[in-house]
């Protein structure tokens, strides 16, 4: 019999990093306290055994280390696409060891971490996943001069195997994909209310704890899964349901049914791609047995989320580099192992960009559009493709509202439409449809059309161009070439390589000829234009933020810069035009003879002109028309706001351009997605405006307001369901009355009080990015210094799903964030137990708000702008609470706030306006009883 392989693990000291101090553990089982400026000699040149090296440097106010044995990267080597938090607490969840509550415990921990990483390799090796893991090991020790590799080579029991760049190419070792044919017809049974209670049960299992408020969800869900009478009247039903309800599974019960028993797949929408890893999570309640999950449970994002085989093909031979070649490693062990090949906050760990920085990760995806579809030699394995064809078979399609809004925008593209949607956080919709429905005729927009048109015009980039496409099916069709060489002239009138520089310059005597035909470019003469009518117009400000101004009165040179950009437009629309006509029409006429793949790849390029240049030249040229319009009267209703707006990052001009927004988003939202469908359940906490003390018929047409219901032609079924937590009794609201919003020590100070009462386990919430950096660095010091570790988004280098990861594995540490923060954090427990604004959440004042509260408010735009403060402050708030024996703590730092605005909060919730020193000791004291 075989003897196992023995394991090597590294003689090297345990470290756990706090702010400026670091708690070591050296071999010989000495526990030190070391400062930061001592670490370097208390070390002695060793390189240390930790968790997260970057993370660590950085809170002890040290450059990155030489060497580290990371714990990380041996865990995404051994375990690939298995979650985990990166701290030695989320790491010890990970592997199911009782968690350390302390430093010193945390690095007594770290060597036992690595045997059983070790182990699990050692066990593994003879695995599929395993066949080439040595040789990547050989290839990283060699080139990388990686610390595990040693250890990893021994635990499989290669330590004299040849390095070889070959398991990178983790294409060959991938599946085709298989086109499941054409769709049958679905069927049109509903579920009836009983069936869905049924469905609910079977789900929940007999020892769940009973929320009869869940079962009568379900049962007002089913009505979204009746048969449609007409058409264009879909079955809509706009259910709140508050927290603790249980209203994922309350709408999984009768989507499931429907889907199984139609023989067509339900999409459940929601607002983040967190959100959608949640529900997917939550489905493992339905479909426990993983094989059957992933056949009915699909997770469809943009392609943009994806690893791009072909972006992986392109940087394997980068791997032979010292700094991309573990980076590449752990994506190809990941790629093996991935569900469905999620980059961005799907089994992919986030930290390994952090690790070893976005520029080992990040071009792995298709995040400019590059993607050839059908003439990528690695079509047949390409994940997207994948995800694509299984949504079209499965049962459940777990999409976000922008891919939804997005595809409705553009047609259709790659998903059939489907009949029956669940858009869960449905009062996210109207601002994923003004996202989605809106059109920016700007620098960045059009500079990336040239880039799609004319392919890498400098740089190092994939970028193949137009030419390159076409001249692929040109071989046998000469009538593309003509087309496609007007459009590529006339594409040079779009901004070139440099154009941010030239953004702010004045125009003066060209020295060459290369330089007149930059200044004579119509699209930069034109965002020059904007830009002069910009700064002319926007109030005085201090240079660092994004300005805007109206479009009328047009600035002296605008109209004709605006004329003349919209002729340079149209002579790249019109042989644009004409390629993808003839594209077309050699399908049609030559249904016979083509062969499937010619087929795919002349639709392909058809539909990749018109949705990636097409499309946005027609809306940009109708922007440009509406400067030949007469200006709107003061107070006329429009269809469209069109502004005009200069964009800053870190005080430097980046953009200029014209923005147009629909006034009413959701129009085009009950037009291109809820008309068409047969069903839709609208779900959420907050859908309505509540706790005004107004009538509930105000409260639902403003809702349906908000969620486009008002624009269907038959009328919503509403349903609302109170949330079974008992927040009088778990919940404490205060508004501090002594600290003044306007002043950031003031403010931080309190936060931090607040955090060191609840000893740790709070969110604090700041409206504007500088508030919260100045926050993180007045408390930072203070907090780490009582043992609370303080993350904050914006500083951490850590991605919003990664920080959520750690605060939620972290039970005592407290999280800085902004909007993101807010809406959609699911974190129940001790580790979200106290929430602080930094002052009341007013909508941010802008052009496009100003139109609206005008024209959307009903008359009342003081009471347009409460209710989206209301709903904010009522949205976080349910961040606290999400078991029945939670117990939450809410604070607001804005003595100005009106109580009006507190009304949204729910039912019963003990509000006070008090001292700082009071809040504090009552805070203490709630959460002490807990």
């Amino acid at each position: 019999m075989p003897q196992p392989p023995r394991l090597l693990l590294p003689d090297a000291p345990a470290l756990v990093a706090g702010l400026g101090r670091a708690t070591l553990l050296t071999p010989d089982g000495e526990l030190l306290a070391v400062p930061a400026s001592g670490l370097a000699e208390a070390l002695g040149g060793a390189a240390p055994l930790l968790v997260h090296a970057p993370a660590a440097a950085r809170r002890l106010d040290l450059p990155r280390f030489d060497a580290a044995f990371d714990l990380l990267e041996l865990f995404a080597f051994c375990m690939p696409a298995r979650p985990a938090a990166p701290t030695p607490r989320g790491l010890a969840m990970a592997l199911d060891l009782d968690v350390p509550t302390d430093d010193a415990a945390a690095a007594a921990l770290l060597p036992q971490m690595a045997t059983i990483l070790l182990r699990h390799l050692a066990a593994g090796r003879h695995l599929p996943l395993n066949r080439d893991a040595a040789i990547l090991a050989a290839h990283l020790k060699k080139v990388a001069d990686w610390p595990w590799a040693d250890s990893v080579l021994a635990a499989l029991g290669a330590d004299r195997e040849k390095p070889s760049l070959d398991p990178y190419k983790v294409w060959r070792r991938l599946p085709d994909w298989e086109d499941p044919g054409p769709a049958q017809p679905p069927g049109s049974f509903d579920v009836s209310p009983a069936e869905a209670r049924t469905r609910l049960a079977h789900i929940l299992g007999e020892e769940s704890e009973q929320r009869p408020q869940q079962a009568d969800y379900a049962s007002a869900a089913s009505a979204a899964f009746a048969p449609r009478e007409d058409r264009g009247t879909p079955h809509l039903v706009l259910a709140e349901a508050g927290t603790g309800t249980g209203k994922t599974l309350g709408y999984i019960a009768p989507a499931s049914l429907w889907a199984e028993r139609n023989g067509a797949p339900v999409w459940i929408s929601t607002f983040t791609r967190n959100l959608q890893r949640q529900i997917d999570q939550e489905l493992a309640r339905l479909y426990p047995e993983p094989e059957e999950r992933r056949r009915r449970v699909v997770v469809r994002k943009g392609r943009e989320n994806y690893l791009c085989l072909l972006n992986l093909e392109e940087m394997v031979g980068q791997a032979g580099h010292a700094d991309l070649a573990l980076p590449l490693a752990l994506v190809a062990r990941w790629a093996l192992a991935t569900r469905d090949g999620d980059l961005m906050a799907g089994d992919f760990p986030g930290w390994v960009a952090e690790l070893h920085g976005p520029a080992a990760i990040w071009p792995l995806a298709d995040r400019r559009g590059e993607c050839i579809r059908s003439a990528c030699p690695r079509y047949k394995q390409c994940y997207v493709e994948h995800s694509i064809r299984r949504a079209r078979t499965a049962t459940l399609v777990v999409a976000n509202h922008a891919l939804v809004m997005v595809q409705a925008a553009q047609g259709g593209a790659e998903d059939a439409r489907p009949l029956r949607y669940v858009f869960d956080e449905g009062h996210h919709l109207f601002d994923a449809a003004d996202a989605a429905f809106s059109a920016a005729l700007c620098g960045g927009e059009t500079a990336e059309l040239r880039r799609w048109l004319l392919g890498a015009e400098g740089g190092r980039s994939r970028a193949r161009g137009l030419r390159r496409r076409i001249e692929e099916l040109a071989g046998d069709l000469p009538d593309l070439l003509p087309p496609m060489e007007a459009a590529l002239h006339a594409a040079r009138a779009l901004p070139g390589l440099g154009w941010v520089t030239r953004l702010s310059e004045e125009p003066r005597e060209p020295a060459s000829e290369a330089a007149a035909e930059r200044q004579s470019n119509p699209t930069e003469i034109f965002l020059r234009a904007v830009r002069r009518q910009v700064l002319a117009r926007a109030p005085e400000e201090d240079g660092l933020y994004d300005v805007q101004c109206d479009l009328h009165p047009l600035g002296e040179d605008l109209p004709e810069a605006g004329e003349a950009l919209e002729r340079a437009l149209k002579r790249i629309e019109e042989p644009l035009t004409r390629l993808r006509d003839r594209l077309m029409e050699r399908l049609e006429d030559e249904v016979e003879e083509l062969e499937t793949t010619d087929r795919i790849r002349l639709e392909t390029a058809a539909k990749g002109i018109e949705r990636r240049a097409l499309m946005p030249l027609a809306a940009w040229q109708g922007m440009l028309r509406a400067l030949r319009e007469p200006p709107p009267s003061p107070g006329e209703r429009r269809t469209y706001v069109d502004w005009l707006a200069l964009t800053r990052r870190e005080g430097r001009e980046v953009d200029a351009g014209l923005h147009r927004h629909w006034l009413d988003p959701t129009t085009p939202f009950a037009l291109t997605v809820a008309a068409p469908a047969h069903g839709l359940l609208v779900t959420s906490a907050t859908l309505r405006d509540a706790g005004l003390g107004t009538d509930q018929e105000a409260d639902w047409i403003a809702a349906e307001a908000r969620t486009g219901a008002s624009h269907l032609a038959a009328p919503a079924i509403r349903a609302a369901f109170p949330s079974p937590f008992d927040y009088a009794a778990r919940t404490r609201a205060f508004v501090v009355t002594d600290v003044d919003k306007t002043r950031s020590a003031q403010v931080s100070a309190a936060m931090g009080a607040l955090f060191l009462a609840a000893g740790g386990g709070g969110l604090g919430l700041f409206t504007a990015i500088r508030r919260l950096r100045d926050g993180f660095r007045h408390m930072a010091p203070r907090l780490e210094a009582a043992g609370i570790p303080l993350y904050a988004q914006h500083m951490d280098a850590m991605d919003n799903a990664t920080l959520v990861d750690v605060f939620r594995a972290e039970e005592n540490a407290c999280l800085l964030g902004t909007d993101a923060m807010r809406d959609g954090v699911d974190v129940p427990g001790r580790s979200l137990r106290l929430l602080v604004f930094d002052r009341v959440p007013w909508p941010r004042p802008s052009i496009l708000h100003r139109e609206r509260r005008i024209h959307l408010s009903g008359g009342d735009p003081k009471g347009y702008d409460d209710a989206l403060a209301r709903h904010r402050l009522r949205q976080a708030f349910g961040r606290l609470i999400r078991r029945a024996d939670d117990r939450g703590v809410f604070v607001l730092l804005d003595r100005s706030c009106p109580t009006r605005l507190l009304a949204g909060l729910p039912e019963g919730v003990p509000l006070r306006r008090a001292g700082l020193a009071t809040v504090v000791a009552e805070t203490r004291a709630f959460l002490a009883e807990g």
